[in-house]
């Protein structure tokens, strides 16, 4: 059976090809998209969500929620700061143009996430690609939503390594600290997937000739290929990045466990009020600490067998 999920994100192209990936995979049902604001503002993030929505034409159409919010990254002066969440071009799927109807049925991604979650309940895996201002928000509308969800799988923190906003923080916690330690104090099973780990699966220069010669003449072939080359152009010019790290997707193939991971018990919480920690995930893993552990850490991913997946899927999405 088809594992039950919930994409919430703020596309970006690099969440934009983990739902292409989601849209086409067989061994996950997407019920529900919702949009977040973060890399984009929120109704930049529903329109894209729209957007990839209408080229893949899934045979059953997940709902889409709307968000209003404006974008995470002009916060704070941080706009100018060189991280993947900022190159995705002018409405956040590179040179390409969002042109989609407004939503006939808008309802609130935190209000859809409760209903979807309450339409299926025990079955749902939400995934977060964003900040997570959407779970926290969902959570205050219904303080029972995480007793009735399967699970959750965040995007986010870094663990290990320097953020990629700050000197400690990651984009998606940084964006909304406040929403993020409440989400890791939620009393149901949380896998958080962080920067050092879905950074490792990186797609080369090699891989998006290949890919863009492969999708070439089909149908959605110059649209996809165009978010390929800008991504791959952008990451090189900005970040002097050798290819594409498919953060979002990594963090897919977790939730799908499409593809094979460890994982480690461990303690975290989000600094919020710091001046220089700001949005700092903190993983305590002493031993005096390990009665008390509330997520699991992704340690590691099997990085080639996530490059084929999104591979083998994204040749589908074009088809």
């Amino acid at each position: 059976m088809a594992q039950k999920i919930i994409i919430d994100a703020d596309p970006g192209l690099d969440d934009a090809f983990a739902i292409l990936t989601a849209l086409v995979d067989p061994s996950v049902e997407v019920l529900g998209l919702t949009a977040t604001a973060g890399t984009v503002s929120g109704l930049q993030a529903t329109r894209n969500l729209q957007f990839l929505n209408a080229i893949v034409d899934p045979i059953k159409h997940p709902r889409i929620g709307l968000s209003e919010l404006p974008a995470s990254i002009h916060a704070a002066g941080q706009a100018d700061v060189p991280t993947r969440h900022n190159f995705s071009g002018g409405h956040g799927l590179g040179d390409v143009v969002v042109n989609v109807p407004d939503l006939h049925n808008r309802r609130e991604s935190a209000k859809l996430i409760v209903d979807l979650v309450h339409e299926f309940p025990h079955q749902v895996r939400l995934l977060t690609l964003g900040p997570l201002t959407n779970l926290a928000t969902a959570c205050d509308l219904d303080p029972e939503l995480p007793s009735l969800l399967q699970s959750i799988v965040c995007l986010g923190g870094a663990d290990h390594v320097s953020g990629d906003i700050t000197p400690v923080s990651e984009f998606n916690i940084w964006a909304d600290p406040e929403s993020a330690a409440e989400v890791l104090r939620l009393p149901t099973v949380k896998t958080l997937v962080p920067l050092n780990v879905s950074g490792n699966a990186v797609l080369t220069f090699e891989d998006v000739d290949i890919l863009t010669e492969l999708i070439e003449a089909t149908v959605n072939g110059e649209v996809l290929g165009s978010m390929l080359q800008f991504s791959i152009r952008a990451n090189r010019q900005l970040l002097a990045s050798e290819g594409i790290p498919l953060h979002s997707v990594v963090a897919l193939a977790v939730a799908a466990r499409a593809e094979r991971f460890s994982v480690e018990a461990a303690r975290g919480d989000v600094e919020t009020s710091g001046q220089l920690t700001r949005g700092m995930t903190v993983i305590d893993r002493r031993r005096v600490a390990r009665g008390q552990t509330n997520l699991e850490v992704v340690t590691s991913v099997d990085e080639p067998a996530v490059i084929d997946y999104f591979s083998r899927s994204f040749r589908r999405a074009a088809r």
